[in-house]
């Protein structure tokens, strides 16, 4: 009998394509099929080629870059060590979450340092952008169905006109957007509490320098990371605006609103849903979360 043997573990999260862990030979792999987006795979193979040596990405082994829903494509790339970020920190102590909150605060640096010269999405492997073409965010949110009854829509006014006034005293500079930024997408080595992957860019796009910020501060409630994150944006980081948490809850919020018109779909959106209920209730964009920043 052959000592060859191969399997293959669905994975969460890649919302746009189905994700798995394969193993053959004794090796290690993670396989990507892009069936709702064939289109996105050229893009992510640019992308980690781009970024390789500047972010912990994995290296791709093997791409098919173009197919159809029926033989689509798909990469195949190293399979990169450690643990999820989001179950590490649960257990985590405050030295520990404080040195991921560091290395969080130079990754996104790191990516807010990638300039490009006009926002939209990428397209193709020549990572081309597309202007989103959406409209001012009153209009974006006219045309959602989030659930919101007459009297919060009313309400969601002031949180509008609270983004737009905070991001025009901010940079105006477009930069690399990863755009689901958070512990789901990070990998950590529970040893030593360092960052070893950032993973599933099928969000990304040519972007603000806050998106990415906003969005790993969505759900946040712990000042001692977030501390250490913004620490660090501030003390190395090209110069961005005030008050970063603010600025990055403004850039944050077409996605949120995004993901909260689909609070059916799964328990993210969910809570994406029920954080827009309260920024309408509190015709605020804090939306009574925690305050993240205890040093303005």
């Amino acid at each position: 009998m052959s000592d060859f043997a191969a399997s293959a573990v669905p994975l969460a999260g890649g919302y746009g394509g189905q994700t798995y862990a394969v193993s053959a030979g004794g090796e290690d792999a993670v396989l990507k099929l892009y069936v709702k987006q064939p289109e996105r795979a050229a893009v992510d193979a640019a992308l980690l080629q781009l970024v390789r040596g500047l972010l912990p990405v994995p290296k791709v082994l093997e791409a098919k870059r173009e197919g159809s829903p029926e033989d689509p494509p798909y990469l195949l790339t190293e399979r990169l060590p450690g643990v999820n970020l989001q179950v590490y920190l649960e257990t985590a102590g405050e030295s520990e979450r404080r040195t991921v909150g560091e290395q969080l605060g130079e990754l996104l640096v790191r990516l807010g340092g990638m300039p490009f010269l006009t926002f939209g999405e990428f397209r193709g492997g020549e990572l081309a952008i597309e202007p989103f073409g959406l409209g001012d965010l009153e209009q974006y949110v006219e045309g959602l169905d989030l659930g919101l009854d007459p009297g919060q829509l009313e309400r969601f006014g002031a949180v509008i006109a609270e983004a737009e006034d905070v991001l025009a005293d901010g940079v105006d500079r477009v930069c690399l957007v990863h755009s689901d930024f958070n512990p789901k997408n990070l990998l950590v080595d529970p040893a030593t509490a360092r960052i070893t992957g950032l993973i599933d860019w099928e969000f990304s796009h040519a972007g603000s320098p806050y998106t990415d910020l906003g969005n790993l501060f969505r759900f946040c409630a712990d000042p001692v990371l977030a501390g250490a994150v913004l620490s660090v944006i501030r003390g190395s980081g090209p110069g961005l605006g005030e008050p970063l948490v603010d600025l990055g809850r403004a850039a944050d919020l077409w996605a949120l609103l995004d993901l909260a018109s689909r609070s059916t779909e799964h328990e993210i959106a969910a809570a994406a849903h029920d954080l827009v209920s309260r920024m309408a209730d509190t015709s605020s964009l804090a939306g009574g979360r925690v305050d993240l920043d205890v040093v303005h």
